[in-house]
């Protein structure tokens, strides 16, 4: 399987240190997935503050399939916390302990059916920074071969097959609001349009 990473030409951004000051750290909560934890610190303003840290235990992996005439996949499940249901590109979380590559094999085989034969890492996000360490990467996979699907006991999961650009409008449209799914479609676009203008 070749692997190629797709680096960003965007110029280099400077960054600053931390200028928050911790004294105490709390655990409030922990599960299987993620653990909350409260932080006193002193702000950068010079002030004592309470923060709440969510410490996630997965990298959220995202996957954008791609099949030889453009088309895609898209995942419909009805998401927990926000209480509505969510169209996204093919998504799940992968074990720290494990390559993410592999997770991601793993995520678009499950819920699928699907197995790809080349994989480009799209890029890599954090999906809410100002309260939790989660990381997120997006793959694109392409060189497709159709399978049976390996749902999950907590998935009840619809598969829509559409073209590429047609999900990236539904993304314009406001229809898909995931954020890995938003950021990794609007990505790959912006790289298409990237790569068409310096043809």
């Amino acid at each position: 399987i070749e692997v190629t990473v797709m680096k960003p030409a965007a110029p280099r951004l400077k960054t600053q240190p931390n200028p928050w000051k911790q004294q105490s750290n709390r655990r409030i909560y922990e599960n299987p997935r993620i653990r909350l934890d409260e932080h006193e610190v002193i702000n950068p303003g010079g002030g004592l503050s309470h923060y709440g840290k969510i410490l996630v235990k997965n990298i959220d992996i995202g996957i954008i399939p791609l099949e030889e005439h453009d088309n895609t996949w898209l995942v419909g499940q009805y998401r927990y916390v926000p209480d509505c249901y969510s169209w996204e590109i093919p998504m799940g979380g992968g074990p720290l302990h494990i390559d993410p590559l592999e997770s991601a094999k793993r995520e678009l085989r499950e819920e699928t059916g699907l197995n790809a034969d080349h994989w480009q890492t799209l890029m890599h996000l954090h999906t809410s920074n100002s309260v939790t360490d989660e990381r997120g990467i997006v793959y694109v996979a392409t060189g497709l071969t159709e399978g049976e699907t390996e749902f999950e006991e907590t998935e009840d999961l619809q598969l829509m097959k559409l073209p590429l650009e047609d999900a990236i409008q539904l993304v314009i449209d406001g229809e898909i609001t995931d954020a890995v799914s938003v950021a990794g479609l609007l990505r790959l676009s912006i790289n298409r349009q990237f790569s068409m203008k310096q043809t």
